[in-house]
């Protein structure tokens, strides 16, 4: 499948959470090691020059460059597509990574052979890091944030291993208002995906095919517990002492185009859509993407964009 999902942000709209943030955790860690095995596949994950681009591109993008870093610490690394990506294009020379889910890092691991490349994973808290302080010069997360319990102590921790002058980078973070209009295209696929599956000749999908099975499925809607302002992501990382706080917006057309699209797919047996139908959405994509990085992104408030990008550096 093309990596046109994997572009779009591992997240969907915040529902709901436990009460508690042993609750959170606990969901959070069951429904991602439960859907390990197939995460890749469902995201379209990539790490060719498709997903080396998309990820370079984001890191540019919040960055303003696009250096290189000694020591990268990732969190909620998942199954490796920002490390690994990052790691190939010789943007970081040694990577850590960390998830809170085991399943997610052995595939990682996998993933992490297959392509030869030596990566060190840890499964752990992001509200408790087991790194020595000023460990790393970049510290940096994909879609992670929104799923996290006690954001202030994360924060915190990303502060205390990060070196002096060392990056902070956060990317494809919900924002409160574009997960909002974000909703609009998903509830008007899902109307029309009966019509849409006869047309691909395409069958349901089995429920919970790419969750780790329909139980697992059902944790979905428990693993988001935020949607962010950009004020709020900038507060949280000048709380916790970094300065030079920078928040952004990216994606608005894209999004729709591909969140629509994700909708429809998800309803319909995956080996039954169409090859053409998924290189129409992943060209689609990329193709309004552009239009949001080259007009949109650098002219609008960075809150109505689906996703938020925040960097940050820690004092010298």
């Amino acid at each position: 499948m093309p990596a046109s999902v994997a572009i779009l942000g591992v997240h969907c709209r915040a529902m709901p959470a436990p009460a508690s943030a042993h609750e959170i955790r606990a969901v959070n860690t069951r429904y991602h090691d439960g859907a390990a095995a197939g995460y890749d596949a469902k995201w379209g994950i990539d790490f060719g020059a498709v997903g080396q681009a998309q990820v370079l591109g984001k890191v540019a993008k919040a960055l303003g460059e696009l250096p290189r870093f000694a020591r990268s610490l990732e969190i909620g690394a998942g199954t490796g597509y920002f490390s690994l990506n990052m790691r190939q294009a010789g943007v970081v020379a040694e990577a850590t990574c960390t998830d809170i889910s085991p399943g997610m890092l052995e595939t990682l691991n996998e993933n992490a052979a297959r392509l030869d490349i030596e990566v060190q994973t840890v499964a752990c808290e992001a509200e408790a890091l087991p790194f020595a302080d000023a460990s790393f010069d970049l510290v940096f997360g994909h879609a992670v944030l929104h799923h996290l319990p006690d954001l202030d102590r994360a924060f915190g921790e990303f502060r205390r291993v990060l070196a002096p002058g060392g990056t902070l980078l956060f990317a494809g973070e919900p924002s409160h208002h574009g997960d909002r209009l974000a909703a609009l295209p998903k509830r008007a696929a899902t109307a029309v995906a009966p019509l849409w599956r006869t047309l691909m000749r395409a069958g349901p999908a089995p429920e919970g095919h790419a969750d780790g099975g329909s139980v697992n499925h059902q944790l979905e809607a428990f693993v988001d517990v935020h949607a962010f302002t950009p004020d709020e992501l900038a507060a949280r990382a000048k709380r916790a002492g970094l300065q030079d706080v920078r928040v952004r917006g990216e994606e608005l057309l894209a999004n729709w185009f591909g969140w629509a699209n994700r909708a429809l797919e998800a309803t319909a047996d995956p080996a039954e859509v169409p090859w053409a139908w998924k290189v129409y959405a992943f060209r689609g994509y990329l193709a309004l993407q552009k239009v949001d990085r080259r007009l949109l992104e650098p002219r609008l408030p960075p809150a109505i964009f689906y996703n938020l990008m925040v960097s940050a550096r820690a004092p010298r």
